[in-house]
């Protein structure tokens, strides 16, 4: 553990790499398809409505609902990126730690809000799971992700919940959670844990990055002061629309059945990657993408590129590598495809 002096690019994400057009992308991790119809028709249906200022009620109390939480405990944001801001402006935090590596935005936004961050750096030789006993007893915020972003890792429930302290916010970003069939390891209904935060994302299910629509979990005083450092109307009317269908019944069992086919469309890929003597890969992998280390990967990076596909490079994530990629899980047959691509860009590269 120690505090950041080294030069990742924390600001560096997924969608940097598909900015070139006719790349099949397996860069970004958002599921392929998306958003469905059903939902489109939703969201334009609310354009009728603009003229008015947003109106969250309805959307929070659906959220509520869903997780079963009064309302108090709920706030609505522009995606997961804007509840890191708000964390980091808007709380009274002294001595932030985040568990990396993962998604490297919670680190820049407290960083830019002007706090020292130490950084807990999980191993590949421990499989990149979390030991409690490691975060140090002064930190007073501590981020970590679950299932986290880049490895995959899905970590116990009850080893997240041991992290927790009186005087101590514990933020953990749930946006892939929605991902693993049945959620067996989720926070996010638990009133139990003091300090609990937890964060949520509708993009990555169901393909609304560009709506920017999200939310947070936590005890109401929390959610209060966060809700303090927000600007007024932080969520479109058409956001807001989004949030509430996807709450719905129908919506929260397409949902179940998506990450049913993702968990064996993920299976497929592993075994696929097993293949190659000149890849390892984080098996333990649970969410909508795996964490690969790749035999002069940063090389074989830039040929998959010239093959056609858009894969994560590792080397921006804090305690990761240039061989390091991290592949989204796409269907059996662009899978198979870029199995393929991969056998060629190892040829290419060589020994």
């Amino acid at each position: 553990m120690h505090t950041h002096t080294d030069a990742h690019d924390l600001r560096h994400h997924g969608d940097a790499e598909v900015r070139d057009a006719g790349l099949t992308d397996l860069a970004v991790n958002v599921r392929a398809g998306t958003p469905p119809d059903w939902l489109r028709e939703r969201i334009a249906d609310s354009l009728t409505g603009l003229a008015a200022y947003p109106d969250g009620r309805a959307a929070r109390a659906a959220v509520a609902r869903r997780h079963g939480l009064p309302v108090e405990r709920v706030l609505l944001t522009a995606g997961a990126a804007e509840a890191f801001v708000l964390l980091a402006r808007g709380l009274t935090v002294r001595h932030p730690l985040v568990v990396h590596p993962q998604f490297t935005e919670p680190e820049a936004a407290l960083r830019d809000a002007g706090h020292e961050v130490a950084r807990l750096l999980l191993r590949e030789e421990t499989g990149f799971r979390l030991d409690p006993a490691a975060v140090p007893e002064a930190a007073d915020l501590v981020v970590i992700g679950n299932p986290t972003n880049p490895t995959s890792v899905l970590h116990p429930a009850d080893d997240i919940a041991e992290l927790a302290r009186p005087g101590r916010l514990l933020v953990v970003d749930e946006a892939f959670m929605d991902a693993v069939p049945d959620e067996p390891e989720a926070l996010a209904e638990r009133t139990d844990i003091p300090g609990l935060v937890v964060l949520r994302s509708l993009t990555k299910t169901w393909g609304l990055a560009g709506l920017r629509i999200g939310y947070v979990l936590a005890e109401p005083e929390t959610i209060a002061a966060l809700e303090r450092a927000q600007p007024l109307w932080p969520v479109s009317t058409p956001a807001l629309a989004a949030a509430e269908a996807c709450m719905e019944p129908a919506a929260l069992k397409e949902a179940a059945q998506a990450a049913q086919l993702l968990a064996t469309e993920r299976a497929h890929l592993l075994a696929g990657l097993a293949e190659f003597d000149e890849v390892r890969v984080v098996s333990a992998a649970e969410g909508p993408f795996v964490l690969a280390h790749v035999r002069r990967g940063a090389e074989v990076r830039v040929r998959l590129r010239a093959l056609g596909f858009a894969a994560r490079r590792g080397d921006t994530f804090p305690g990761l590598g240039p061989g390091w990629l991290r592949l989204a899980v796409r269907d059996r047959a662009t899978t198979n495809r870029f199995l393929q691509a991969l056998d060629q860009a190892l040829t290419m590269v060589g020994e």
